[in-house]
């Protein structure tokens, strides 16, 4: 982010020459320039993040699939780890990796210690699993401390009549494909930012190529593998969109050419996903190419009119404070969400239990805001979690504990005073 100062310039108008003899006072004095502003985060990315996190909640609870459209969250997180990996790479490579994975590890090592701990107690015997017995299941299990592939776990675990659904661990477990996909983006952004650098266009453009290749059946690679080059190609492009809007390329773009590009190549997403629509229909999940063109077309539009903001305005100022805290647990809130959402049904089923709900009435309107109340209890969880593990991403970034980091004045870590509106997540 650039700061501006004020300086007077060769074409300013110049100071009037006092008479000769006139009182010391009566000469005119040019204002001080104001000091630089300090540079900060960008609190309009910030906000992006935020709202991408918002969604992916409310997508994962309701399963709506036109919010996949509405707003394509992963593309613009993607978008926004590129960017501060561009600006983090001005320091070697190699620290800013190992910075990066640092980051990002202890926290999924406290979430994989919780989710094994419940599917061993819950009767899964790894060795005797169909799909992940025998030596190479216990080789992926390595997915679990670091994530270079897919983690193994059991599709139907425990009683459908239990607390949690038998298909609690593939919920559970589920997006850590993200992490997965970020982890093999920061390996490879020191070559796809040298190649940026030198040939921008064709490195901008080619994971869209690849999709069309690897994303639409022209050529299918199976299992994981497949995956992990899949999730590379749709989401490669905005990553990279996120080194175009750090080195300027994105602003040398008259915003007329590129807003019009980006809206013909959102529709062709749109119009590509209505003759391939999957089983959840307009799911741009389902639809790789489709994801990958609407995805790139709108992070442009965003990028393109990022305004910089070092303060939230206007209305937007009221949400600080939790737009910094969703940022400091980004990585807490992403991993942990899908687990919260499955917690807050057995909390609801015991309201049935109580005295005023016996009723055929009061049961049908506990039923009808069923999904109205599993989002309510939601956010109060997902609190809980980050007073419980979110000061893991402190200690992953040599950084103060602290519970609740919302950049209020006066918080506190465990010892010293904590820093606000730090980088606080393996995107920062």
């Amino acid at each position: 982010m650039t700061t501006h100062g004020y300086t007077t310039g060769a074409g300013a108008t110049p100071m009037p020459t006092p008479p000769l003899g006139a009182p010391r006072a009566a000469v005119p004095r040019q204002a001080p320039a104001p000091a630089p502003k300090k540079p900060g985060r960008d609190r309009y990315l910030d906000l992006l993040r935020s709202i991408a996190l918002v969604r992916v909640v409310v997508y994962h609870l309701f399963g709506w699939a036109w919010l996949t459209v509405l707003f394509p969250s992963m593309g613009v997180m993607f978008a926004l780890a590129g960017s501060l990996m561009a600006r983090s790479l001005s320091r070697p490579a190699l620290s800013v990796i190992r910075g990066r994975v640092r980051r990002l590890l202890p926290p999924l090592w406290a979430f994989s210690a919780v989710a094994l701990t419940m599917m061993f107690a819950g009767g899964w015997n790894l060795t005797k699993d169909p799909d992940h017995g025998g030596t190479w299941g216990l080789v992926e299990m390595i997915n679990y401390v670091v994530p270079f592939g897919a983690p193994p776990f059991p599709w139907h675990i425990g009683d459908k009549a239990g607390l949690l659904e038998d298909t609690w661990a593939v919920q559970a477990v589920g997006p850590l494909w993200y992490l997965r996909a970020y982890l093999w983006f920061v390996v490879a952004s020191p070559l796809l930012l040298w190649a940026f650098r030198r040939i921008p266009w064709a490195t901008l453009f080619f994971p869209l190529a690849l999709t069309v290749i690897v994303g639409t059946g022209i050529v299918t690679i199976p299992g994981e593998t497949g995956n992990t080059i899949t999730d590379f190609a749709v989401y490669g492009g905005c990553w990279v969109l996120g080194f175009a809007h750090h080195e300027g390329v994105l602003a040398k773009v008259p915003r007329y050419i590129a807003i019009s590009c980006s809206t013909l190549l959102m529709a062709f997403g749109l119009w590509w996903a209505s003759g391939h629509l999957g089983p959840d229909g307009w799911d741009l999940n389902d639809i790789p190419l489709a994801q990958a063109t609407w995805s790139f077309g709108f992070v442009v539009i965003l990028l393109q009119y990022s305004p910089s903001w070092q303060e939230l305005p206007g209305r937007l100022a009221r949400w600080d404070k939790l737009v910094t805290l969703s940022n400091n647990r980004a990585v807490t809130i992403y991993l942990w969400h899908n687990m919260l959402i499955m917690a807050t049904v057995p909390i609801i089923d015991q309201v049935y239990n109580l005295p005023f709900m016996q009723s055929d009435r009061a049961v049908g309107a506990l039923d009808t805001t069923y999904m109205l109340w599993m989002f309510v209890l939601v956010w109060p969880l997902i609190g809980l979690t980050i007073l419980a593990f979110g000061w893991i991403e402190d200690i992953a970034a040599k950084r103060s504990p602290r519970l609740w980091p919302n950049g209020a004045k006066g918080a506190k870590g465990w010892g010293r005073a904590a820093c606000t509106a730090g980088p606080g997540s393996h995107r920062g």
